[in-house]
């Protein structure tokens, strides 16, 4: 796991400045802190820093081929490398290190870009062809790894964050304000679009080539769910689930460091754990937060348990409101884009906390999108069958529902009530999006006149627009596991992942998202993921075995923060500071009026912690990239 840089300049004979590749590497040194390396020639400047996870010794980074006409500076790992290896000898390629970076050196010399096709892992990477004058830039299938980009008219510069590429003086981190109702409608930000308008993603699944002045970018996976003719029996489903588990995890286990497990006292985190138990002789480490908070459920009696069971070495700890608060600055910069996700901050402390033992983590990231692991996947099935049932009815029921909030106060059935009258997959735009937020809660009523006059709707949700329109025709359920895969899984949950343990020089790895995993779940029928009340069906009949009963049977709770109770309370005096500054109102987005009665409803009904948390997410950010007013410590 390493952080990656670099830039090419479109001029003929122009020279980039090893210079500027070591200051946009400084920025991100939590990545890599092991090493750092920096190839610089006409045109091109490729930066690197190291976090040594295999090979140890030999894997200094940017490497290149036999005669020095291909350079690549690589981020993440790729677990089928030694397949790979014996291949490429064949083809009379010639290796001076051990590692996964060199394979794929040699692969685009075979294959140019259809390497990707043969890569098994998390990466992102960024080739120099120097016989093509071409740079290309790949990431992986589900986008584990980030990779940013700029594009002008004189030069392309990227990088593992954006930090590293605002470290260059020629690119202007200017706000994009037409991305911030994106961001307040989904509370993440879904697309290639960031909240720096000079500054985009390379899409999951995606590569790009610059060269001559353009560039290119191009799709190269996407995940379908078209069923094969062999679809499998329960049975033999299970049995091939367990394979496919064994080996994704078996290869996510390969490094020459410590690997520990990440647990949060689910079934996902712990079966990860149950099946990296039987690929070591050694001891797992474990870590997992909890708190002791009645609103809460604790997660350390169950991750203990899961420990216990697979003797593994157990450490827990908590974070107090003021951990919260103290990381808030240093949680926008690491996150980089605004993101509503407060769970994030609990996942650095805790891998702070395994960073003095391991290197490289496990978690059960990605089970819940890949065997629909969610409520909302059960309860919006179950949505549309009624619909199809009583379609003359909807209005009726819809009123029934909103009837049942007023009467007994039960918002989750009641925010169900303007769907009756909707069409799938309209109204599904991703596991946490609301499209009734504005009228809902009260959010848009925020924006200043001017504001709200320069908004255009269509453009917020326009990225997932585009999927909903890729699943017309497909059933319920597939279609909601295409559109998170495509949207809240890159651009929440895995950032969150990236961003947090990295900034401990942690690696973090996923073997439920690798793409074997993924692929064979899109394949199962609905039934095998969703049957009655029970959702991930089949992958909780596989593990029933191996998964103990209090945890298969509990709740998911995932890693929660009492962040709810902290804002009104303990640190509701620190929440007015920042959202009812005058610096805050001068942004021109908010109404500060419309503010105060935002917090004042909060504290006297509650349920509106996510707003707040996204507002002060989002005015830290401009107070961490556009006014430098954080400092941060490496």
């Amino acid at each position: 796991m390493c952080g990656i840089c670099g830039k090419l300049a479109f001029e003929q004979g122009a020279r980039v400045d090893a210079a500027l590749i070591r200051n946009m590497l400084a920025t991100i040194r939590h990545r890599g802190p092991d090493d750092e390396g920096v190839y610089s020639a006409p045109q091109i400047g490729l930066g690197h820093r190291r976090l040594s996870i295999i090979d140890l010794n030999t894997g200094h980074q940017p490497i290149c081929n036999e005669d020095g006409t291909v350079w690549i500076v690589f981020n993440g790992e790729i677990y089928n490398y030694q397949e790979l290896r014996p291949f490429l000898l064949s083809r009379g390629h010639r290796f001076s290190t051990q590692t996964d970076t060199e394979v794929i050196v040699h692969l685009y010399e075979e294959f140019g870009p259809d390497c990707l096709q043969k890569l098994r892992g998390m990466f992102a990477f960024a080739i120099w062809d120097e016989k093509r004058q071409s740079l290309f830039l790949a990431r992986d299938r589900v986008g584990i790894k980030p990779l940013y980009y700029s594009l002008t008219d004189t030069s392309l510069v990227f990088g593992s964050e954006i930090k590293a590429i605002l470290a260059d003086p020629a690119v202007n981190c200017e706000v994009a304000p037409e991305v911030i109702d994106r961001f307040l409608t989904f509370l993440y930000l879904p697309g290639e679009e960031t909240l720096v308008r000079s500054v985009r993603k390379l899409a999951p699944g995606s590569y790009a080539i610059a060269c001559n002045g353009h560039l290119e970018v191009r799709q190269y996976w996407d995940l379908s769910f078209a069923k094969p003719a062999d679809v499998p029996e329960q049975k033999e489903g299970e049995r091939r689930l367990l394979e496919i588990l064994d080996e994704a995890v078996r290869l996510h286990m390969i490094a020459d460091v410590p690997v520990g497990v990440l647990l949060s006292g689910g079934v996902d985190s712990t079966a990860v754990l149950s099946f990296a138990a039987q690929q070591t002789d050694r001891q797992i480490n474990t870590y997992t937060i909890g708190f002791s908070d009645p609103e809460i459920a604790d997660e350390r009696p169950y991750a203990r348990l899961a420990a216990e069971t697979f003797g593994a070495r157990y450490r827990e700890m908590t974070i107090s409101a003021d951990d919260f608060a103290a990381f808030m600055p240093r949680y926008v910069w690491h996150m980089e884009e605004p993101v509503c996700e407060p769970p994030a901050i609990a996942l650095y402390y805790v891998s702070r906390l395994a960073s003095g033992e391991v290197k490289v983590l496990l978690s059960g990231e990605g089970g819940d999108e890949a065997f629909a692991g969610y409520s909302n996947y059960r309860n919006l099935l179950w949505l549309e069958r009624l619909k199809r049932h009583l379609s003359p009815l909807n209005g009726s029921v819809a009123r029934g529902l909103s009837l049942a909030d007023s009467l007994f106060h039960l918002p989750r059935v009641a925010k169900y009530a303007p769907l009756m009258n909707a069409r799938f997959p309209d109204y599904y735009f991703s596991r946490t999006s609301n499209p009734y937020r504005y009228s809902g809660n009260g959010l848009g009523m925020l924006y200043s006149a001017d504001f709200a006059r320069s908004i255009d709707r269509e453009h917020s949700i326009e990225p997932v627009r585009q999927l909903q329109k890729h699943v017309t025709g497909q059933n319920t359920l597939d279609s909601m596991l295409y559109i998170d895969t495509k949207t809240w899984l890159p651009d929440d949950l895995l950032i969150k992942a990236d961003k947090m343990t990295m900034a401990n020089s942690v690696e973090l790895r996923v073997p439920l998202l690798d793409h074997k995993v993924l692929e064979f779940a899109a394949a199962l029928p609905s039934n095998l993921k969703v049957r009655g009340f029970t959702t991930k069906y089949l992958a909780k009949k596989t593990l029933e075995k191996r998964v103990p009963r209090q945890i298969l049977e509990r709740r998911k709770a995932g890693f929660p923060v009492p962040y709810e109770s902290w804002l009104r309370n303990e640190l509701r005096g620190w929440v007015r500071e920042v959202l009812l500054d005058r610096k805050t109102a001068s942004r021109g987005y908010f109404a500060t009026p419309a503010v105060e009665q935002l917090l004042a409803r909060d504290q006297a009904e509650g349920g509106l912690s996510k707003e707040i948390f996204s507002l002060l997410t989002l005015e830290l950010w401009h107070r961490t990239f556009l006014e430098r007013e954080q400092a941060v410590v490496h």
